[in-house]
């Protein structure tokens, strides 16, 4: 009997500390990489620092301008937590 209530039970605290965490992650990237804009200090996930000097939202890309030039990167390769250090006070308080 015990067996029948641990077996749901495993997968109700995987659930809840693994997956569903993950998926908001997930979530606030999405939104943090669509609302980024023009001029916006960030990261990338492979740690280059920049500032956003172009979007395109056809191919989903952006110009990020460097110390050594203008790289194009994919929305997806922007780090929110990284660049949550780059983020206005206000934005800061609000979450």
């Amino acid at each position: 009997m015990t067996n029948i209530i641990l077996i749901p039970l495993m997968f109700l605290v995987i659930y809840l500390f693994m997956i569903r965490p993950q998926m908001k992650r997930q979530k606030d990237e999405k939104k943090f990489q669509g609302t980024i804009k023009r001029g916006a200090k960030i990261v990338t996930n492979s740690g280059i620092h920049g500032k956003i000097v172009e979007l395109n939202d056809n191919d989903n890309t952006c110009i990020v301008e460097t110390s050594a030039g203008k790289i194009k990167f994919e929305r997806s390769a922007l780090s929110m937590e990284m660049s949550k250090k780059y983020l206005p006070v206000e934005e800061k308080k609000k979450k």
